[in-house]
């Protein structure tokens, strides 16, 4: 078995000196982290996972199955909690292997992907989080804002809010790892406590015993699959960044409590909060037609002074949430291979966070994707899960296959070691489910979701299983020797 030390001859180390330092901007890009720089305990991952989802694109998750889907509140419920609980599940296994590897999430699928081929979902990653997610939460949090600015009879521009909003995450981005930490752990007694009041009030006027107004569309089971399928989406949209904040933990941690913390902070932060926009879609008096503004059905369900305050958190939550996507979405830029002349890796992952910030508030302000109704935010759930199932099963079964060994790690960074297994596995098993299954109406209908409407969405539950079968078919086929790499071991 391996140590740290002697994997540290093999790879990249992290340059410079970082420790638990957080006023200052992380040195590095995507290397191995150096046993001299491991810190934390597996309770920090709780609050760096429970902050994020204190927002209002979780809240408008819940609102979906009410207000888009037909569901009744308890249908509702279900799905939220099982959709939510896979999601977590596979965010406890992939979160367990940042202390072991030391490597960025998106560095340690090259072990499946190979270097070229984890170009795929690398991309995706990184459009997924710089540019979705950022638009997503930032106009969102730019709408708080303004809102807020009205209460001093000021006039704040869009412009200005969602630039204030930018730039205020971009800035968490850019110092990175620690500072993350700390403003997600501070963040988060003003934003439980405030949407922890908010839900009681919600659910003080709420109507649990809601029934189901099925669509025509889909019917019941449709709308149950369709919501199930965007609560798994919305919380494994957070797997492919799991590594990225467990890398720096000790490789002696109990990596059983690292995966249980994080995945708690993904569970419990949007089952209660989901539930709580569930429940907000009774609340009689709110409407949620295509021309009104959701954060304002808050105002229906509570006190002025909460309003307010919650406007202030799903502002600040906004924050929270994207200051993860824009970090983790450039580690992913970097994992690319993307190469800059004269620049460090610290200044490459620094420009890549500024960059993304420019790129989104342009596309932010041009496109205004905001949470709401007839934003079509079910359709970019749903379309998260569609490719994160396939590559989801394609690192599980690799993982699997090698017994969790993968050598002295120097094939996380050897662009000459290619997988094609990997590569041919996800990209079969996304073009198979999606155009065979997938049900984002309006849009695109597969064959089978046409012919049979009232089956919902199974395509990430297609996708998962086809990609992991082909996988595994694919390494059986070509089974060869094993390279002196993968016989070195690996630690436990």
């Amino acid at each position: 078995m391996q140590s740290v030390q002697e994997v540290e001859k093999h790879v990249p180390v992290r340059e410079g000196d970082y420790g638990e330092r957080v006023a200052t901007v992380e040195p590095g890009g995507v290397e191995y982290i150096a046993l001299k720089e491991r810190h934390g305990k597996p309770i920090d991952l709780f609050w760096t996972w429970l902050s994020p989802n204190l927002e209002f694109a979780t809240v408008f998750v819940g609102v979906l199955g009410i207000a888009v889907f037909g569901l009744s509140f308890w249908e509702t419920a279900i799905a939220i909690v099982v959709g939510s609980a896979l999601g977590s599940a596979t965010h406890f296994v992939l979160s367990s292997w940042g202390p072991k590897f030391g490597v960025p999430m998106m560095v340690e699928s090259r072990g499946a992907f190979g270097f070229l081929g984890n170009i795929l979902p690398a991309g995706l990653n990184a459009f997924t989080g710089t540019i979705g997610w950022f638009i997503v939460n930032s106009v969102s949090g730019a709408f708080a804002l303004q809102a807020l600015g009205g209460l001093i009879n000021l006039n704040l521009p869009f412009s200005i809010a969602f630039l204030i909003i930018v730039v205020a995450q971009v800035a968490i981005a850019t110092l990175g790892h620690n500072f993350i930490h700390v403003f997600e752990r501070w963040a988060l007694p003003l934003l439980g406590i405030v949407f922890a009041l908010a839900t009681i009030f919600i659910f003080s006027k709420a109507n649990v015993g809601f029934a189901a107004k099925p669509i025509p569309v889909v019917g019941e089971f449709g709308g149950f699959m369709l919501l199930f399928t965007a609560t798994f989406g919305y919380a494994a949209g957070w797997n492919p960044y799991a590594a990225d904040y467990t890398r720096y933990l000790p490789p002696t941690v109990n990596r059983n409590m690292v995966g249980f913390w994080a995945a708690m902070g993904v569970f419990v932060s949007c089952v209660v909060i989901e539930l709580a926009g569930a429940a907000l879609a009774t609340v009689s008096g709110t409407k949620w037609g295509p021309t009104d503004i959701p954060t304002v059905q808050l105002h229906v369900a509570m006190p002025d002074l909460l309003y307010y305050l919650t406007l202030l958190c799903i502002a600040v939550g906004a924050v929270c949430a994207n200051a993860i996507n824009i970090y983790s979405g450039t580690m992913s830029l970097v994992a690319l291979g993307i190469r800059e002349m004269g620049l460090t890796l610290r200044q490459r992952r620094a420009l890549l966070a500024v960059i993304a910030g420019v790129l989104g508030y342009i596309i932010g302000i041009v496109g205004q994707a905001n949470v709401g109704p007839g934003s079509k935010y079910e359709y970019f759930l749903l379309l998260i899960s569609y490719w994160i199932a396939p590559w989801l099963a394609v690192v599980l079964v690799d993982y699997w296959l090698r017994k969790g060994d993968y050598g002295d790690e120097s094939m996380f960074y050897d662009t000459k070691y290619q997988r094609w297994q990997g590569v041919a596995a996800m990209a079969i098993g996304l073009v198979v489910s999606v155009g065979l299954f997938a049900n984002v109406y309006s849009i695109y209908t597969g064959p089978i979701p046409n012919g049979n409407p009232g089956i919902g969405d199974f395509t990430f539950i297609v996708g998962f299983v086809l990609a992991g079968v082909l996988y595994y078919a694919f390494n059986i086929m070509g089974r060869r020797a094993t390279s002196p790499a993968g016989m070195a071991g690996s630690r436990a």
